[in-house]
């Protein structure tokens, strides 16, 4: 499976999506987490092991805890792939305009 699909599976269930979320607004241990969805402590666990290995979310031993967070290095190649879209879109709409204003022709009304 590549990269995108194992991010995109991963973010695919709604719980990790609330879990991943949650981690976005700070660092958390899984009983934190726990405590804030209508989750068992181990099937959040499960949950941030897919996050994990899918490399969204990293960990760090605390005493007898692991503290999770959002893992920033796995947060760019997604945002590479996902700019590319956002930059492909953009070309489009640049040539479009560019050749309406070639063409002489007003803008455009939007398609839907």
């Amino acid at each position: 499976m590549t990269y995108e699909g194992k991010v995109l599976a991963a973010l695919a269930d709604p719980t990790r999506r609330a879990i991943f979320e949650k981690l976005a607004k700070g660092r958390s241990s899984v009983a934190d987490v726990a405590r804030s969805l209508p989750v068992s402590q181990p099937a959040i666990s499960q949950h941030l092991k897919v996050l994990k290995e899918a490399g969204l979310v990293s960990d760090e031993p605390l005493g007898q805890r692991r503290i999770y967070s959002i893992d920033l290095a796995g947060l760019g190649p997604l945002r590479q792939w996902l700019d590319r879209f956002w930059e492909d879109q953009l070309a489009a709409f640049k040539a479009l305009a560019d050749s309406d204003e070639a063409s002489g022709a007003g803008p455009r009304k939007p398609e839907r």
